[in-house]
């Protein structure tokens, strides 16, 4: 008799997995945003400015993961515009979604990104990150950072890719992520200060809304409104089937101003914009990690979009609908640009 598939847990419309240890990501929640976590096909042509491959980013240094998958990013790059008389910038993104779910091909990453790349005047590499419960943290660090390896041995001849080569700037690397993956930027950004990155530069990290907790309930997560890119239920359920077992919120990962983090003063980081929301769940202990890094004398700016929510530039409804979000969408945009082209 064949033994009948049972839920044993899901995260709101999101993420359901069962008890022979599969896992379906098939949205679930209101038919009417499903077009934002479409995938977006790649497009080699300009549209709107911008043009989108998909790469392979496995090389020699970065053999494949341990379960044999490929790395993959994928590229966006602008048109060449009267101005762009010199090489540009390098964004490498990471994706968020409690690292359990979303891909760099999602709808909602390729709005921002193709405004993004045509404002900054940057080229962004985003790869396809391992996600969780399948591969526990640290498999998309370790994703993220055989990313940065990769430009790396296109920066030196020993891979290639024409974009990258011929219009990449590998002197101005900057890393860049929403949410979990603004956790990502903060691990990726301390272990490439302990290596050799040479002829690469690591130029700047942005993490964008990050996904700093503690094991406790911050004021913020208590008193601020949940919205549909960040419920309670979310954060908790996606950081139990992220971190490694037997782990809590109070991880390094999760926590790296915390006691239990590698001290911030010992790590080399490059100078930091740390981008939060007014009324994001998170923002106490994201302005915990702030003062943080400012006792550890680190080079770090702040820039706060007022009035707004969790990763509130994603939901492209609410950009094109309402002028404030728009407008803070902008602001945000506007601010990433200025710290690129300061640094």
């Amino acid at each position: 008799m064949v033994q009948q598939k049972k839920l044993v847990d899901e995260v709101s419309g999101w993420l359901r997995i069962y008890n022979d240890g599969s896992v379906d990501r098939t949205w679930t929640g209101p038919p009417e945003v499903t077009f934002m976590i479409e995938p977006v096909a790649p497009h080699e042509q300009f549209i709107e400015g911008v043009a989108i491959r998909d790469v392979t980013t496995t090389t020699s240094t970065t053999t494949n993961t341990q379960d044999g998958s490929i790395h993959r990013a994928r590229l966006y790059l602008p048109e060449k515009t009267p101005e762009d008389n010199k090489k540009l910038p390098i964004l490498l993104h990471f994706q968020g979604g409690g690292f359990c779910i979303s891909e760099p091909n999602w709808f909602m990453y390729y709005h921002v990104y193709t405004e993004l790349v045509r404002s900054t005047r940057s080229i962004c590499v985003s790869p396809y990150l391992r996600r969780a419960p399948e591969h526990r943290l640290p498999a998309a660090i370790d994703d993220g950072f055989a990313t940065l390896q990769w430009l790396q041995s296109v920066a030196k001849g020993d891979v290639r890719d024409p974009w990258l080569e011929e219009h990449g700037d590998f002197d101005k690397i900057f890393l860049i992520g929403d949410s979990s993956g603004g956790n990502i930027v903060h691990e990726v950004a301390a272990r490439a200060g302990s290596v050799d990155l040479t002829p690469v530069r690591l130029a700047g990290a942005i993490p964008i809304h990050p996904g700093f907790v503690r094991s406790y309930r911050s004021r913020s997560e208590i008193e601020m409104p949940q919205s549909p890119f960040l419920t309670l239920d979310m954060l908790d359920k996606f950081l139990g089937l992220a971190l490694p077992i037997g782990s809590n919120k109070d991880h390094p990962f999760t926590c790296p101003m915390g006691s239990g983090a590698p001290p911030l003063d010992g790590l080399k980081l490059p100078p930091f914009l740390l981008c939060l929301a007014e009324n994001d769940l998170l923002k106490d202990t994201e302005m915990e990690y702030y003062e943080a890094m400012k006792k550890a004398n680190k080079e770090v700016d702040l820039f706060v979009s007022k009035g707004m929510t969790h990763s509130f530039y994603l939901n492209k409804i609410a950009v094109d609908l309402d002028p404030t979000v728009g407008a803070q969408m902008n602001a945000l945009i506007g601010r990433v640009k200025e710290f690129i082209e300061k640094h």
